[in-house]
């Protein structure tokens, strides 16, 4: 009897614990992901992983918290191509609050198959400029506003005429809308306070996919998070301007302590890696190539001072060089306020290099004001050690080397195996004393 209740508790057990496992699987999966950079080529790998991922996970949908102060359009044109693509829903929500879709940002969440606000977010403010962060010529801007409203219309066929027209004014007109003010044009779908309440307003709701509508159940939902791998991590590092800055700085500081003291590879194979990764990073950021001229300038000065007699004067002027150059780089007026490099850091990073060179240029000096000294003469001062008694004379080991010496005047007795020091040489014979 006791072994039948048993049974029975056992198999009560098991049909629970596999009843709560079928429910887990059975349940909608949501992956997401927390896109908070700027729209750069970093974003759109994750973004394109984490559709991959959804799709291999026959996850119910995708959800992207989104907040950027913008980026790429060609990034984000192909972030918007990836999303119209995903055989799973994307659901882009502006998240958190304070959060923003601003510029290219605002195109990605209208390319989602929802879209939705967390309270106090913004989204618009989506005018192009053009690569080297200036303003676009007339005829220039009137192509690429069209061609982004143009891809406007096709993201947000589906809203109002209000929605639509919302959305070409931020590309027009740099307007910026907020969460409510979106909500009420019918700009994005929802206005959802957090991921739980975005996923309890979503369950039910009819999405437009390229195979047709489909409804989302998100109803007890299981939620996973896809965090940026190391790969995405270092790709985003590598485009922030401040990385590309100060690789930049150590390249050409790593070149010129080679170029200063040649024979070695070490600081030359630094700089050349850094000045590598520098120009990858700005390739891609909006920079103003103009100031590049400065930066060249500065590499100039540095390496005559190096080479002249000016005394620090010549390094001064790369200094000064140095931060104008940086500053037109990096921080123009037309170059986006998000992607400006931090002043403070190229001057504390210009005053390092200079007081660098300064030491170079110390040593230098020294070096032409120290006498030449040849042959025997360089013996003087070096230590060695007895071999047997020096009184007067007998041999000491200097390096790997057996001489005769004898006791400098003044000096006393020196046992074997004492170190001694070279006062003098005559002929052959050195003149010691006790070091």
């Amino acid at each position: 009897m006791k072994l039948m209740r048993a049974l029975g508790v056992f198999l009560t057990i098991l049909f629970l614990t596999f009843s709560s496992v079928s429910a887990q699987d059975s349940a909608p999966r949501v992956l997401v992901l927390k896109a908070n950079e700027d729209v750069a080529p970093a974003m759109r790998d994750y973004i394109a992983r984490g559709i991959r991922t959804a799709e291999q996970q026959q996850a119910e949908l995708l959800v992207i918290e989104l907040n950027t102060p913008g980026g790429f359009i060609v990034t984000m044109t192909d972030i918007v191509s990836n999303i119209r693509a995903s055989r799973v829903p994307v659901i882009v929500y502006v998240s958190p609050r304070g959060g923003m879709a601003a510029s290219a940002g605002a195109l990605i969440t209208l390319a989602g198959h929802a879209a939705a606000m967390a309270p106090e977010t913004i989204i618009g403010a989506a005018s192009p400029v053009s690569g080297t962060g200036q303003d676009l010529t007339t005829t220039m801007r009137a192509k690429e506003n069209e061609a982004l409203k143009a891809m406007v219309r096709t993201s947000a066929g589906r809203r109002p005429p209000e929605a639509i027209k919302l959305a070409e004014a931020s590309i027009e007109s740099a307007k910026a809308v907020s969460a409510e003010e979106a909500k009420k044009a019918g700009l994005v779908d929802f206005i959802a306070s957090d991921l739980n309440d975005l996923l309890k307003q979503l369950d039910g709701f009819e999405v437009q996919m390229e195979s047709g509508p489909r409804t989302l159940h998100t109803a007890n939902a299981t939620v996973s998070d896809l965090p940026i791998d190391f790969g995405e991590q270092i790709l985003d590092i590598l485009v922030r301007t401040d990385t590309v800055f100060l690789l930049m700085a150590l390249g050409l500081m790593a070149i010129l302590i080679e170029l200063s003291a040649p024979g070695g590879w070490v600081a030359g194979f630094i700089g050349v890696v850094a000045l590598i990764l520098s120009v990858y990073g700005l390739g891609i950021l909006t920079v103003n190539w103009f100031g590049a001229i400065f930066l060249a300038l500065a590499f100039v000065l540095f390496i005559l001072d190096i080479k002249t007699t000016a005394h620090g004067a010549l390094t001064a002027a790369g200094i000064g060089s140095f931060i104008v150059g940086a500053l037109v780089l990096f921080n123009s007026p037309d170059v986006p306020e998000f992607q400006r490099v931090s002043v403070p850091l190229v001057i504390v990073v210009a005053l390092i290099i200079g007081a660098s060179f300064a030491i170079i240029l110390g040593f230098a000096l020294k070096a032409q004001k120290t006498p030449l000294r040849m042959g025997q003469e360089t013996l003087i001062g070096a230590v060695g050690t007895a071999r047997g008694q020096i009184n007067p004379r007998g041999q000491v080991q200097l390096k790997s080397e057996l001489w005769s010496a004898e006791l400098a005047e003044g000096a006393e007795s020196i046992e074997s195996g004492e170190k001694v020091v070279v006062v003098a040489i005559e002929g052959l014979r050195l003149k010691v004393r006790k070091a």
